[in-house]
């Protein structure tokens, strides 16, 4: 599966959209992580509690775009974007959506 960010695929040709594609995560903050990222607060410094929490949450909501994606048919997706809210205190949703499309050969 290709996934980018952009509206063309160097070297692939659009040949037909499917739709929008989207998947998304909702993550909790762990009382481990928490104890942590509060003793970096204090001394500065990357978070990195949060930085994988965050970084695998991506993922995530990549893994199930891609499958609906594929589900449709598709071998690509085009127009990748992240979107993040806030659905409780401590709790975050992590959403990924594109546009699937199929692809050919640019001849």
């Amino acid at each position: 599966m290709i996934i980018v960010t952009g509206e063309l695929i160097h070297g692939r040709k659009i040949v037909k959209t499917l739709g929008l594609v989207r998947g998304n995560t909702v993550r909790a903050r762990h009382i481990g992580r928490d104890i942590g990222a509060a003793f970096r607060t204090m001394i500065g410094g990357e978070v990195v509690e949060y930085t994988k929490l965050i970084a695998e949450s991506r993922e995530q909501a990549i893994d199930r775009m891609t499958t609906e994606a594929k589900e449709l048919g598709a071998d690509a997706i085009i127009m990748l974007r992240f979107s993040t809210s806030g659905i409780m205190s401590g709790a975050a949703e992590l959403l990924a959506y594109g546009t699937a499309v199929k692809t050919e050969n640019a001849d």
